[in-house]
């Protein structure tokens, strides 16, 4: 299972999702909730508790690694994130196919997913250091192979900010899943690979003013 850990940026903490956080995450899912049209997001303690445990179980098993995303401009948290899917792929193949439980000490390759934010934090750049934070993670310390994004087909405003992180569009899967609409999504596939990652790197590092002028 990946450790425990911390990310740091200039203007966000990514912080281990615990129930610590519960009030502060329930406070940002209630702030505009009409941005969430495509996007599934607790609407209540409750479902937030809920969603809090889920996501801590899936960690204990090794297959995500889940944040809160704290806006060090206000110090509260605003949001939540997670590498997912973590696909183990050194040492022998578990068998028979599904089994559960993980093979090595870090992940193969993984999604970044469950990103949502509260209306406030939309649009301030918060979203795209937590994407480089994470990137940086994955590429530089587990080495991943490959990283997948995801979006509904008609989200457009998210698919815009996958494309604007460097990732390359890898085709439309038709009625995919459940979307949060309660309609049959259609959802648009991205990937960065590792020899992508320094050029994504370099380009995310220049938005974020993270490059010193010459």
């Amino acid at each position: 299972m990946p450790a425990f850990v911390t990310l740091s940026g200039r203007s966000v903490r990514l912080e281990p999702l615990s129930l610590a956080a519960l009030d502060d995450l329930v406070a940002a899912s209630s702030e505009d909730r009409s941005s969430y049209a495509f996007t599934r997001v607790p609407a209540c303690r409750e479902e937030m508790a809920s969603y809090v445990e889920a996501a801590m179980a899936e960690q204990a098993e090794g297959r995500t690694l889940p944040f809160a995303i704290r806006w060090l401009h206000t110090d509260r948290v605003v949001g939540a994130t997670r590498l997912m899917h973590l696909e183990y792929w050194q040492g022998p193949m578990p068998w028979p196919p599904g089994t559960k439980g993980v093979v090595g000490e870090v992940p193969s390759v993984a999604d970044i997913g469950y990103t949502w934010l509260a209306k406030s934090a939309q649009g301030t750049g918060v979203n795209r250091e937590s994407k480089f934070l994470m990137l940086f993670l994955a590429f530089e310390t587990w080495q991943v192979h490959r990283i997948t994004l995801k979006a509904d087909v008609r989200n457009m405003r998210s698919r815009a900010a996958i494309e604007a992180l460097g990732a390359h569009l890898d085709g439309v899967r038709r009625a995919d899943s459940r979307g949060a609409d309660n309609t049959v999504r259609d959802t648009a596939y991205y990937s960065i690979l590792s020899h992508e990652w320094p050029a994504v790197r370099e380009r995310l590092r220049a938005r974020l003013g993270l490059v010193e002028a010459a």
